[in-house]
């Protein structure tokens, strides 16, 4: 199935409402590229509820804290074409910066609380570039269903409270975190690491697994889970663990005593890569 490539708001929205006349429901799954199995397991998940799918790439400079970062973020613009294609996407919108902001952004979404916590606390504005450039793509390709992936966690249950206090008429579909076999979530930001740096990341799913083991077994406390964590990364010195939380499912606020669901999220390190994960427990 051949794959378009379209670069302008216009040209995408005259696809979108020529399928909806067709009477078409319509998937999007948005990306910033360098597209991996996890982002192939969403379009298949589109692909399978939906008539039409729109996937969008785009590397959004306003989540970004720093430049350098921006820089790094890996793009692989003709092998993501060629995934699509694979998928059977039928559109990839991949709008130039200035086609997504031609004047110098003065609106922005900002959702409180949840952005405050975890990531949110060591990248101030990141959410709200975040949101903002989500609801701009919403506004834009308007789908019945948008698709999102486990690994971000905390930016899956930020779209999903923007979503519902703004009454956006879009259903928010989430899929599980796709790993590699040793464990290690899929991350576009992977394809960064040195070999020591891939080797040493696995004390971040590892840490993760034996937390969510301790609370099936029956472990409470928070703080324990915590301190057994650390050990894991007082192990690799080429990982800096950045926070290791316990925290409630929807809120994303800190449990100290586990009574029910939980989420155990982690941020860590290497080198100038940051990564992130997170398993349910409880």
């Amino acid at each position: 199935m051949a794959t378009l490539r379209v670069e302008s708001i216009g040209g995408l929205r005259a696809r979108v409402r020529a399928a909806r006349e067709e009477g078409k429901s319509i998937g999007c799954v948005p990306t910033m590229g360098a597209l991996h199995a996890g982002h192939a397991a969403l379009i298949d998940r589109a692909r399978g509820d939906c008539g039409f799918v729109v996937a969008t790439l785009f590397v959004n400079p306003m989540q970004f804290n720093e430049r350098a970062d921006l820089e790094r973020y890996p793009r692989s613009l003709e092998a993501d074409l060629a995934v699509c294609r694979r998928r059977g996407v039928d559109v990839l919108f991949v709008p130039a910066e200035t086609e997504m902001y031609p004047r110098r952004a003065t609106t922005f979404v900002d959702v409180e609380g949840l952005t405050d916590v975890l990531c949110g606390a060591f990248r101030p504005g990141h959410f709200r570039g975040v949101t903002t450039v989500v609801m701009k793509l919403l506004h834009i390709v308007v789908p019945d269903r948008a698709y999102f992936g486990e690994k971000d966690y905390q930016q899956l249950a930020v779209i999903r409270r923007m979503v519902e206090d703004l009454n956006l008429p879009v259903e928010i579909v989430s899929a599980a975190t796709v790993r590699e076999p040793d464990g290690l979530a899929l991350s576009s930001r992977n394809r960064n690491l040195t070999a020591e740096q891939r080797a040493a990341a696995l004390a971040l799913p590892r840490a993760l697994q034996a937390a969510r083991r301790a609370v099936a077994a029956g472990e409470r406390n928070a703080a324990a889970l915590r301190r057994a964590a650390q050990r894991w990364f007082d192990r690799e010195p080429l990982l800096r663990l950045e926070y290791f939380e316990i925290v409630d499912p929807e809120s994303l606020q800190q449990v100290e005593r586990i009574a029910g669901p939980v989420r155990i999220a982690a941020a860590a390190w290497a080198g100038k890569t940051r990564l992130i994960d997170n398993v349910a427990a409880g």
